[in-house]
């Protein structure tokens, strides 16, 4: 005799069930933290396409808030020698990394989000932004609690940055509008994934509603 099939368990409930998901808010002064914004990643002749160019539109304003918020910014870009002499583990996998050096036009920051005077631009050649570079103390002297993360890939740079920065202490809100990946399936999985185990999920109009106005640089709590 055949046993009956047990109605299958949808994947949030089965998080829930087992304690994922807890909220983490939002709790003492905020940072901004956009990833790999660069020329290379808003082509999709060279590493761009999917959902990247709309992400970057919605950071310009997500941007110009934190400006005028007083939030401390980085940004970060993937910079190899123009040598290859620091290639690594990550341009093995991905040898087309290793064009994107200092002076190359695919490494610039995009114009519209170009940095300025007193945001930092951390340089890397690994995905994380905080691996093997000065970001976490940067931070941490300017007295962010909760880092909120633009940028790109969601898969991969973006979700290498957040969880690093939850292992740094940081509490992470990833603004699902505000990442983008070439592909959509890895973007929506690893926003789904990041929400239930090492971030709070949210798009940009949510959090500056949860914010109101006039919250400038003043911590706020959970």
């Amino acid at each position: 005799m055949t046993e009956p099939t047990l109605p299958r368990e949808d994947d949030e409930a089965v998080y829930r069930r087992q304690g994922f998901g807890t909220r983490l808010g939002l709790s003492g002064s905020l940072g901004l933290l956009i990833v790999d914004f660069v020329n290379g990643f808003a082509d999709p002749g060279s590493f761009g396409g999917g959902n990247i160019a709309e992400a970057i539109q919605a950071t310009t304003h997500l941007l110009a808030q934190a400006r005028a918020r007083r939030w401390p910014i980085a940004h970060s870009r993937i910079v190899f020698a123009d040598d290859a002499g620091d290639a690594n583990v990550f341009s093995l996998k991905v040898p087309s990394l290793l064009k994107l050096t200092e002076h190359s036009p695919l490494s610039a920051i995009v114009p519209q989000l170009a940095p300025r005077e007193g945001e930092l631009v951390v340089r890397k050649t690994v995905p994380s932004a905080f691996f093997g570079t000065g970001l976490a103390p940067w931070l941490t002297q300017r007295g962010v609690s909760t880092l909120v993360v633009a940028g790109t890939t969601t898969s991969g740079c973006v979700r290498a940055s957040v969880v690093d920065a939850m292992s740094f202490g940081f509490r992470p809100v990833v603004l699902s509008d505000c990442v983008g990946d070439r592909a959509l399936p890895p973007h929506d999985a690893n926003l789904f994934d990041m929400d239930q185990k090492c971030a709070d999920v949210l798009t940009s109009s949510a959090l500056f509603e949860s914010l109101g106005d006039g919250v400038g640089a003043q911590p706020i709590r959970s």
